[in-house]
């Protein structure tokens, strides 16, 4: 399977910088694969799971919202942020998970609200992705 490059990219740091055979990623309108050749293409990224496949296996991750671009010569994906599955710290996301559930009863305004509700979506997406290693 021939392989194209992909760039992942967070606030923080290059977390992925290498070639792929396939990345599989959920936008907003659902799951899309990009394989090498793929058309021009960008889309808005939920937080959610995606799969780099590399030497003829997948490894998975979590994306924290993001949008990815595909072109002839790339394919690059901004996120947030990035963690692989198997690198993520089951019982720090419970704990995010719990304070942000304190934080959405706690909450005084709309934009404490949304805050914390954004926390619990990553949290959520942090401990659902950890089961998939």
């Amino acid at each position: 399977m021939k392989t194209f490059k992909l760039k992942i990219i967070t606030p923080e740091k290059v977390f992925f910088d290498g070639d792929t055979e396939q990345v599989i990623v959920r936008t907003t309108e659902g799951d899309t694969g990009v394989l090498y050749g793929h058309e021009n293409y960008v889309a808005n990224l939920p937080a959610g799971p995606f799969r780099v496949k590399i030497d003829g296996k997948f490894k998975i991750a979590a994306i924290s919202g993001g949008v990815i671009k595909v072109s002839k010569e790339e394919t690059v994906i901004l996120a947030m942020a990035a963690e692989w599955s198997d690198e993520i710290d089951f019982d720090w996301a419970k704990r995010s998970q719990a304070d942000a559930m304190k934080r959405i009863k706690e909450s005084q305004s709309d934009y404490d609200l949304k805050m914390a509700e954004l926390k619990l979506k990553r949290a959520l997406n942090r401990i659902n992705i950890s089961s998939l290693k």
